[in-house]
């Protein structure tokens, strides 16, 4: 690598959420800046006012934060390559625009929109392809096929018109992609692409081509969508006499069952988000779902995602990876060139084990939120025992919820199948003969709890699953849950008493 300071950029567009593909790009330029000690910029592309949606940016920004890969640069944070809003760089792009003109690179196009559609339909009448380039260039309505008093003219009168690209008429260009590798194209099969448009806009093209440069971008990481633009995109440079950056181009992430890129009717119809946070569309009101409020770490997604489409390589089997160790390993040699598919079922796989190395201090505040909602106050020692005793099998803090409802309120019905097999005609009996050696039990810790019952079941030659059972379908309304004594312990004497009394009189 050389010397030059390491510079990446995200450049989403504000026409609504960040799809989960764009955080991934998003991360490897992040990764890789981190890893090179460079800087990574978000710079918003909103050229397009008519596609831009109320909102979109700050969501962006705030999927960034969530995720804990922040930008170091942007709006908000202009460390001098400001501004970082296409639609406040606008006076900047017709400067370069002329200076293309100027150096024979590009040309003035008067054609009119009933012009070209005339030339498709012609072409498409005789099974050929409208294509705007070397081959017609000179015989439609430009500055190439126009004398100069005619261009002088038409630009005098305030006549409409668009400024194309003029791409070498027959070249073999060279492309070299970090990820891919080289490859060439033939230049006469690249057409005349519009530089800057008649409402006084830029491109795409040519305003990003502006930016990077500007922004002194080293390194353009991007999804592979823009693979068919990387031609011009370096013919471009070569015309400003510019050293282009090294590009490296993501492969997509693809459906779950492998065929097309992920979209959000997948997420959809399989139940999963594509989203990093909950959207709420501002024309429509419809509420698409986000990876944070489904209750997952941010962690979670990164790893995941870090995963699709990169390995450490070396044979590495390593999937657990920290943000930092991420930082350390990343590199473009080992992104893959084909899509990765997408496996919801892998998220929750990763969601549980960051679930198991999460904080019980930090699940206790978040879980007494969520007990708070349902208007239940609870003391948080009781609260991080029940975590303790249940975070094994939680894969999201909701999950203690579904997993152990009844530590905090007392079951309202039983298992109609569980009650059928353990509770017979002689249950209510031997339950009555438990509650007496609980009432004299002082120390209810689950050790001695489990000393009494057990010694007395074994002294009594009574079956063990005779009484744990319905023991069991007591405290919780099932057959579920962990070790019965460190429930009837969490719960208390008082409510242990309480719930086997009600058993009996229900069952």
């Amino acid at each position: 690598m050389s010397t030059e300071k390491v510079r990446v950029r995200f450049a989403p567009s504000p026409t609504g959420p960040l799809h989960i593909g764009g955080v991934r790009t998003a991360l490897f330029n992040y990764l890789y800046a981190k890893k090179h000690k460079g800087d990574f910029i978000l710079r918003i592309e909103d050229t397009d006012q008519a596609r831009y949606v109320e909102g979109a940016e700050d969501y962006i920004v705030n999927s960034l934060n969530w995720c804990n890969i922040p930008y170091d640069e942007g709006p908000g944070k202009d460390k001098g390559f400001g501004p970082y809003r296409q639609s406040e760089r606008k006076h900047l792009y017709r400067e370069y625009a002329d200076k293309l003109i100027a150096s024979g690179n590009a040309y003035y196009a008067f054609d009119t929109s009933e012009e070209l559609d005339h030339h498709r339909q012609d072409h498409e009448a005789n099974g050929k392809t409208f294509i705007y380039n070397w081959h017609n260039r000179l015989k439609l309505n430009n500055s190439l096929s126009l004398s100069e008093k005619e261009v002088k003219q038409k630009l005098d009168s305030g006549a409409p018109y668009v400024i194309r690209f003029k791409v070498p008429e027959n070249e073999t260009l060279p492309l070299q992609d970090e990820i891919r590798g080289d490859m060439v194209i033939e230049t006469k099969v690249l057409d005349d692409k519009v530089l800057f448009k008649s409402d006084g806009m830029p491109t795409y093209h040519l305003a990003n081509i502006v930016d990077d440069h500007l922004m002194e971008i080293s390194h353009v990481i991007r999804g592979e969508e823009w693979l068919p633009s990387l031609a011009l995109h370096v013919l471009l440079y070569r015309a400003f006499g510019w050293k282009e950056p090294k590009f490296a181009h993501l492969p997509l992430i693809l459906k779950p069952q492998g065929k097309g890129k992920l979209s959000k009717r997948d997420g959809d119809k399989l139940g999963f988000p594509v989203f990093p946070l909950q959207w709420k569309d501002p024309k429509s009101g419809e509420i698409s779902a986000g990876y944070r409020e489904d209750g997952y770490f941010p962690e979670a997604v990164v790893n995941m995602l870090a995963l699709l489409g990169w390995n450490e390589g070396g044979g590495s089997e390593q999937e657990m990876y920290s943000l930092e160790q991420l930082v350390k390993a990343f590199s473009l040699e080992h992104v893959s060139k084909g899509g990765s598919k997408f496996d919801p079922e892998k998220t929750k796989w990763f969601q549980h084990h960051y679930m198991q190395e999460a904080n019980d201090d930090e699940l206790t505040e978040e879980f007494n939120r969520f007990l708070k909602e349902k208007g239940l106050e609870f003391d948080k020692a009781y609260i991080l025992k029940v975590i303790q005793l249940l975070k094994e099998r939680a894969t999201f803090v909701s999950d203690f919820w579904e997993l152990g409802s009844y530590f905090f309120t007392a079951p309202e019905n039983y298992d109609e199948k569980a009650a059928k097999k353990a509770w017979k005609d002689d249950t209510s009996d031997i339950i009555e003969q438990v509650k007496n050696i609980l009432k004299e039990t002082d120390d209810f810790s689950a050790e001695n709890i489990q000393d009494k019952v057990k010694s007395w079941i074994t002294s009594e030659e009574i079956g063990f699953g005779k009484v744990m059972q319905p023991f069991r379908l007591s405290l919780v309304g099932a057959m579920q849950g962990p070790d019965v004594f460190e429930i009837a312990s969490a719960i208390g004497k008082e409510e242990t008493l309480k719930r086997l009394e009600k058993a009996q009189q229900t069952l």
